[in-house]
């Protein structure tokens, strides 16, 4: 089965190569030649997530899926949750964002926040959705080179390290997005649909 994963993340896409069964070809969008940069204008993670695979399901006859993640922190009232990746502005920097996460978190004594990702499917032309959740706290400092996005000052709870301290399959065994995935994965192994 060949399977379109909507992104142009090269990390997103290795982080759900590496969590792959066989009989299972994902394409990237640079594989079959999209490189549209696809509007995520929704006001939830869930449909930013449907908007892609939309956006794509329209324009090849392959099952298709997305994500979308957000990173929510209470004490900010929820930010930078559905404009994770644009929480610093339009040019969507890593750098920016922690720094600007960090200093909104200055004066803030409760520090918890939690990954929420969303996967979108598409298979002949029906909707499933598939969410996964991993709780943890801001660090006051960036830890760790792996990663990408927030990974260097969110810590999941249970863990002294942060995600950019772990190697792809350890993240993945308890991340948002690896939650979100297997239970994608489960739906795929498990349902009749004519793929």
């Amino acid at each position: 089965m060949e399977l379109i994963f909507a992104t142009h993340n090269l990390n997103k896409l290795l982080e759900v190569q590496a969590m792959m069964p066989e009989g299972i070809k994902l394409l990237s969008l640079e594989d079959v030649g999209l490189n549209d940069e696809i509007p995520e204008t929704a006001e939830t993670i869930s449909e930013n997530a449907v908007l892609k695979t939309d956006y794509v399901r329209q324009r090849f006859d392959l099952p298709v899926f997305a994500d979308d993640t957000g990173l929510i922190v209470p004490s900010l009232h929820g930010a930078p949750g559905v404009k994770s990746a644009r929480y610093a502005g339009e040019h969507r920097s890593s750098k920016d964002n922690i720094d600007l996460l960090l200093k909104n978190l200055e004066k803030e004594s409760d520090r918890s926040a939690y990954f929420l990702t969303a996967i979108s499917l598409s298979i002949n032309g029906a909707p499933y959705i598939f969410e996964g959740q991993c709780n943890g706290s801001i660090l006051h400092n960036r830890t760790g080179s792996n990663g990408f996005g927030y990974d260097p000052v969110f810590q999941p709870d249970g863990f002294d390290q942060s995600f950019a301290q772990m190697d792809l399959l350890e993240k993945a065994a308890i991340s948002h997005r690896g939650k979100a995935f297997k239970k994608m994965m489960e739906f795929l192994e498990t349902s009749n649909i004519d793929k």
